[in-house]
């Protein structure tokens, strides 16, 4: 083993004894996806979808071609937020991806089944196939940022896009609240057990702006995240507010009109680590 070792054998072009076969699926045989982003947490409820559909949001605007794949399986949300809707279509190229008002392609469960309320009750193998189904299958064309929306948790789903996407990096979305620590640790350890970078954190929930005065209220206590991205060598990309204005966006499947500019600091360092 060279003394240079990264332990990354996926970009490494030694022929060391201890190299292993690499376990990145490749793409869609007509699709070229330049970079891959993951966005994740280490628990449910804290904004993964938002923060997911603001990033590719504010990279399209800056006319780049974005797509997100939603590996959220059993609780898919991007479909509702841009306001698309399935049964997709395909060719002998792959199955094709809806495509948002503005441009974005989504790849989603709920864009493949009859009613997008319809539960999935599928066992952790069959899910993580899914998700890798969608990387391999679906003819995404060309791509310049895509944005994995990844389910909550370090099980099987989050496992198989750390293992069979080439991911870049991934952002962490956490909260304000105590478990923030907790989250983060759990997400960090895990990108370290895979050799896959840390963009950064976004915290959402930030805080709430009072609509008369402007003050910023912090609703869920006291912000760590600056402790907790300190302690980790991390650097905070984003603080999301709550803001209705964004909800009510979402509920209408119209995000693409938001008019936060949360993500533009968020996305000027992405395409800076990851130029």
């Amino acid at each position: 083993m060279s003394e240079e070792c990264t332990h990354d054998c996926s970009t490494c072009k030694s022929n060391c004894s201890s190299k292993k076969e690499s376990l990145i699926e490749p793409c869609n045989p007509h699709s070229h996806v330049k970079k891959v982003v993951g966005i994740v947490s280490g628990k449910g409820g804290v904004g993964k979808s938002l923060v997911t559909s603001m990033l590719a949001i504010t990279m399209n605007r800056r006319e780049l071609n974005t797509a997100i794949l939603d590996a959220d399986i059993t609780g898919p949300s991007i479909p509702k937020i841009f306001g698309v809707k399935g049964p997709v279509s395909g060719d002998d190229k792959g199955i094709f991806p809806a495509v948002s008002k503005m441009g974005t392609k989504i790849m989603s469960l709920n864009l493949l089944v009859d009613e997008e309320t319809t539960p999935v009750v599928w066992r952790g193998p069959v899910i993580a196939g899914t998700v890798k189904q969608f990387w391999t299958d679906v003819y995404w064309d060309t791509v310049d940022w895509m944005f994995v929306d990844m389910p909550p948790g370090t099980g099987d789903v989050p496992l198989t896009v750390f293992q069979s996407l080439p991911l870049d990096g991934i952002v962490i979305v956490t909260s304000p609240q105590e478990l923030v620590s907790m989250i983060v640790a759990k997400a960090v350890r895990m990108a370290k057990l895979m050799n896959i970078p840390v963009l950064g954190i976004v915290e959402n929930m930030s805080y709430l702006k009072c609509p008369d005065c402007g003050k910023e209220i912090p609703v869920f206590g006291q912000s760590h995240v600056e402790e907790v991205a300190k302690e980790y060598g991390l650097e905070v990309l984003a603080r999301v507010p709550m803001d209705p204005a964004l909800a009510n966006l979402c509920d209408k499947g119209a995000l693409e009109l938001m008019e936060c500019d949360a993500m533009e600091a968020a996305a000027d360092t992405i395409e800076k680590k990851l130029s």
